[in-house]
């Protein structure tokens, strides 16, 4: 074989190899959940004075979409979003400011106001809204008040789910329901059920359930959403900021601070978490633009 040839045959190769090096190469995917604190007119204080109906303020917004930014995730499950024209509004402002997200989903669940919501650089093989789920409560019952969006995303290591939810405040006027903590119960319990009719075997299906969950990582409803009876659902993943702080919510009227928020991935899929934690964002405009942070996880899936 001729020098020129055995050149052309080494290059060649050389090509081949770094083509076939990538073809395996881990697959990342950054997906992150954000209250983002009533992005819709809502009762505010503002620097006038107390005001009704009022809508997110610019200042908060532009927080917001720094931060957004700043979470660089591909896929973003976002709560108290209002409705349609204020989705289309914030993902025209993140275009024009050089971040793009061409796929949304908005939940049309129950609540009226405030919606559970999605955006994506990545395509969506599918959207299911599940907004029929109900449970009991005292003697009657109840849906679950902002239903469950259910989105699915191909991937090279097959297809990953996300369940993105809102469960129940705490704030409540029934005193025989002290900080809703049954209802917050029972809308943990149907989104549970709901999940496992869908994957069937948490063992091999890649998902994740995220969102604002109102409760802490202990909380009763916390354990509806890792197990049922032996059968392991999915698992919590620990998260801390930049310092090691570990909430996720202010109440700002008392001062307080609480991890609500969280991301858990069902057992197949824990394997592919960087570092096998989450992560809370404490960048810039995070205390500006909502009550709550962001809290994010690093997928690395390696291909079949």
């Amino acid at each position: 074989m001729k020098v020129r040839e055995l050149h052309r045959h080494f290059f060649g190769c050389l090509l081949f190899n770094l083509i076939l090096a990538a073809g395996l190469r881990a697959e990342s995917l950054t997906i992150a959940t954000y209250n983002i604190e009533n992005y819709v007119p809502a009762n505010r204080v503002t620097e006038a004075g107390y005001r009704q109906d009022y809508p997110k303020p610019e200042s908060e917004k532009r927080a917001l979409r720094a931060v957004i930014r700043g979470l660089n995730a591909d896929v973003l499950v976002l709560q108290e979003m209002g409705s349609q024209p204020f989705l289309e509004e914030l993902r025209r402002d993140l275009k024009v400011e050089g971040t793009d997200y061409p796929y949304a989903v908005l939940l049309d669940g129950p609540d009226a106001d405030r919606h559970v919501a999605l955006l994506s650089r990545r395509p969506l093989k599918s959207v299911v809204p599940h907004t029929n789920l109900e449970f009991s409560y005292f003697q009657g019952r109840e849906r679950v008040k902002r239903g469950l969006l259910e989105v699915s995303i191909a991937t090279a290591a097959g297809d990953v789910t996300l369940f993105g939810l809102h469960l129940k405040s705490r704030f409540t006027d029934r005193p025989d329901d002290p900080q809703s903590t049954q209802r917050r119960l029972g809308e943990a319990t149907a989104v549970r059920d709901r999940v496992l009719l869908r994957v069937a075997d948490p063992e091999i299906a890649r998902f994740l359930i995220l969102g604002d969950c109102n409760e802490p990582k202990g909380g009763k409803a916390m354990q509806r959403l890792q197990q049922r009876g032996k059968t392991e659902i999915a698992v919590l993943l620990p998260a801390a900021d930049s310092r090691g702080e570990t909430w996720t919510h202010a109440y700002r009227k008392e001062d307080s601070y609480s991890g609500v928020d969280h991301i858990l991935v069902s057992p197949a899929l824990r394997p592919a978490v960087q570092g096998g934690v989450a992560r809370i964002y404490d960048g810039p405009g995070v205390r500006e633009a909502s009550d709550h942070r962001p809290v994010v996880v690093k997928l690395e899936l390696s291909a079949k």
